[in-house]
């Protein structure tokens, strides 16, 4: 993980990458949790008798279940010393560029792509590349709007 001492840092790192979480292994249990709080039950994603005869081979995460692990990457991948508290401020672009299938190690890493002061900390737009271990293509590529309080 990297640490950053002041947010103000980060102003100076835009179009370079600011951290890379840790691997999150993507299990079965997680995507039935995700199914019964969104109510998307889909077979894709939850029978996996039927999906192991299906287009994938077997069960696959749902793509905003993907998306929604975003905070757990960035709390792994990334700290500013001086930030008592950040908020999801909404997204930019997202795309769900492959499919991940059950058991699969993720990842992130994470690209600042803009720097905004705004009134008590900064808003920042990070590009959130999500990497299959074993994979070139990235399973997700998003762009986060981020607001940090000093």
């Amino acid at each position: 993980m990297k640490t950053f001492a002041h947010l103000k840092d980060l102003e100076a790192l835009v179009g370079q990458e600011i951290g890379v979480s840790d691997w999150l292994t993507m299990e079965q249990s997680r995507i039935d949790e995700f199914a019964r709080a969104t109510g998307d039950h889909q077979w894709i994603h939850v029978d996996a008798e039927r999906a192991a005869k299906g287009p994938f081979g077997t069960t696959i995460a749902h793509g905003f279940l993907t998306l929604s692990l975003l905070p757990v990457f960035f709390e792994t991948a990334f700290a500013v010393a001086d930030s008592h508290m950040g908020v999801n401020y909404g997204l930019n672009r997202v795309r769900f560029t492959a499919p991940v299938p059950v058991g699969s190690r993720l990842r992130a890493h994470f690209r600042l792509l803009g720097y905004e002061e705004i009134e008590g900390g900064a808003q920042l737009t990070i590009e959130a590349s999500i990497e299959q271990e074993g994979s070139a293509k990235p399973v997700c590529v998003a762009e986060s709007l981020t607001r940090r309080f000093v």
